[in-house]
């Protein structure tokens, strides 16, 4: 037998395992933090702490299945998908900028923050249905006052290369498309397409800010199925999906994508996953039994047809199998439909996750 083979072969056996262990080491390795920005899909509680805002969650029956038990300010049943995400990264949840013991508190600053509030839009108008919400903006102006406590903590180059480390979630959209088809001043200004390339704009505006404070690793999420939302279907009489609603969440999407490889060609340290939320979770929708759901249409919490057209309140009835509904109300998806949404994001190698998934954006 050739001695030299086998120890070749020998050398190449260990040499793999090596290989194989620093890949293992380096993707259990979290982000330094995580910083979260948008809209109720992933807002974990600020709404809790704003006085004259309706758009809450800190009520029954949300928060049934959370592990407590209890509403958190969550628009879910359970956890949402900030939650799902931190888990899937190896970090705790980020808590809410607004919590008092989170505002002013440097050291909680240091393994992330939350700045997402429910109502809000790329726009600052979002808010007009709900009452007071914080917009983009205003979330970024937040972190921008977050940047500036590190600096002061850490020193300008330690918290560039803490926050060079970090993830910096964006699920924000959704209620600038509601808002524009629900006023008619709006699309007296704008024609859709206008209207979704501003949101575009505007939103790049709001990264590059973030990138003038150190954020360089963004996940993005798209715009969702959002026409075939309960509170869509039940506007139409045969409660099929509003087409015209969605066309125009398809647009975005693209616009969206294009504008994220500009941003990156711009900025050639900037690293993004873009996730085609619509896409995902349009299969889910078309083929929801695969999924484990046989419920689409209607919302699990609410009232009225489709459960609704009457919000989930404390009056309102609630599905007794949550994990079987794709919607707990009639605008949110379930803690079970948030969770594939996540799982997704975190591995799949599909064009719906470009250009690249969410644990292969945290390696690099």
């Amino acid at each position: 037998m050739d001695t030299s083979f086998l120890v070749m072969s020998f050398f190449s056996f260990f040499f793999m395992l090596f290989v194989l262990s620093e890949w293992e080491m380096a993707a259990a390795a979290p982000p330094a933090a995580g910083y979260v920005f948008g809209d109720s899909l992933v807002d974990v509680g600020n709404n809790n702490f704003l006085a004259i805002s309706v758009a809450k969650a800190n009520f029954p029956h949300n928060g049934v299945d959370f592990p407590t038990g209890k509403p958190t300010g969550r628009f879910s049943n359970g956890k949402n998908a900030a939650d799902f995400i931190a888990e899937k990264v190896g970090l705790p949840t980020s808590p809410p900028y607004l919590s008092p013991g989170t505002k002013n508190n440097v050291s909680a600053f240091l393994t992330g923050v939350s700045f997402a509030s429910g109502g809000a839009g790329i726009f600052n108008g979002t808010d007009q249905v709900f009452g007071q919400s914080i917009p983009l903006s205003k979330q970024v102006g937040n972190y921008i006052s977050v940047y500036g406590a590190l600096v002061e903590r850490l020193g300008s180059s330690a918290t560039h290369t803490h926050l060079s480390k970090s993830l910096f979630t964006i699920v924000v959209g959704s209620n600038d498309i509601f808002d524009y088809f629900g006023s008619s001043d709006l699309r007296k200004k704008n024609t859709p397409q206008q209207y979704v390339d501003l949101m575009v704009i505007k939103l790049k505006e709001q990264l590059k800010r973030l990138y003038d404070y150190g954020g360089r690793k963004f996940l993005v999420a798209g715009l969702g199925v959002i026409g075939c939302i309960p509170a869509q279907r039940v506007k139409i009489p045969t409660h099929e999906c509003n087409e015209e609603v969605n066309h125009w969440c398809i647009q975005y999407n693209e616009r969206l994508r294009s504008m994220l490889q500009e941003l990156k060609s711009q900025l050639h340290d900037i690293n993004y996953s873009y996730f085609n939320t619509y896409n995902i979770l349009n299969n889910i929708i078309q083929k929801s039994s695969t999924f484990g759901f046989n419920e689409v249409n209607s919302a699990c919490c609410g009232l009225g047809e489709l459960r609704a057209k009457v919000p989930c309140i404390p009056i309102s009835k609630f599905c007794s199998n949550r994990k079987n509904h794709v919607f707990w109300d009639l605008y949110h998806p379930t803690e079970a439909a948030s969770r594939i949404l996540v799982d997704t994001i975190f591995i799949s190698s599909s064009q719906d996750i470009f250009p690249m998934n969410l644990q292969q954006l945290i390696n690099i």
